[in-house]
């Protein structure tokens, strides 16, 4: 079985380390293809106006001065032109993508990637809260747990054009609680905001701030299976059209 790997926290994140050794597990034919900078956010872009760089790290491993979305394209059709992956993986991000994260995440979209060139695809997210903080998650969470549920997932089979979103709980290996298939959630609108600041000259410039306030996750989701110390695992399909609205504007405008 071969599998390519990527991710959007670049060709040095930790969790691409821990990815290798999750796709270690499961074959001995893996390859490497992320960015060559953190690519965190930028969602299912791909570079069309400035061309991409590729760098060959080792006889598996690639870097692209792209986003994850390119460097999947870049490992399909190109590195591994002759022989495609069979299995696409994407992590393991730093930090979680439940909810309204799936629609910005890089982790998310190198899986879509996969998906859209018919190869089964899996994204995969570890969880840190604030007692672990953003440099310090516990990696082996998901180092232990992903290899023996990705078998399962992968023996079992996706239908075409579905991805599996996987996120691992911010607690140690042996205190996770078991295993939820889930839905994807929805957090509060006011997730995101702009912290205004000024340079040295008194020119103005933004950062995009997140700020986390209370919320309750809704039963059966991403979010309530994370809060609860599961894994979640949750099917997530390319076909984004709601099919109630869609008959409900038939009968409307027809």
């Amino acid at each position: 079985m071969r599998i390519l790997i990527t991710n959007d926290d670049g060709i040095h994140g930790p969790g691409l380390e821990v990815l290798e050794k999750i796709a270690a597990e499961l074959s001995d034919d893996v390859f490497t293809v992320a960015p060559e900078t953190d690519q965190s956010g930028v969602a299912h872009s791909m570079s069309l106006s400035d061309p991409l760089r590729l760098r060959q790290i080792s006889e598996r491993r690639f870097a692209v001065r792209g986003t994850p979305t390119d460097c999947v394209i870049m490992g399909v059709r190109n590195i591994l032109k002759d022989r495609r992956p069979d299995i696409v993986l994407s992590g393991v991000n730093r930090g979680q993508n439940v909810a309204e994260d799936v629609t910005y995440s890089g982790t998310v979209a190198g899986a879509i990637e996969g998906t859209i060139l018919g190869i089964p695809s899996f994204a995969l997210s570890q969880a840190y809260g604030p007692a672990q903080g953003r440099f310090n998650p516990i990696w082996e969470t998901a180092e232990k747990h992903a290899p023996p549920l990705l078998r399962k997932l992968i023996a079992e089979g996706m239908p075409r054009g579905v991805l599996v979103n996987l996120n691992f709980p911010d607690c140690n290996p042996d205190e996770v609680a078991g295993v939820a298939v889930t839905a994807q959630g929805v957090r509060t609108d006011e997730l995101l905001d702009i912290d205004a600041r000024h340079d040295g000259r008194g020119v103005p410039y933004y950062w995009i701030a997140f700020q986390r306030g209370p919320y309750t996750p809704g039963v059966g989701t991403d979010l309530e299976a994370l809060a609860a110390k599961k894994v979640s695992v949750t099917p997530l399909r390319l076909d984004m059209t709601d099919e109630p609205t869609m008959t409900r504007l038939a009968q409307v405008l027809g």
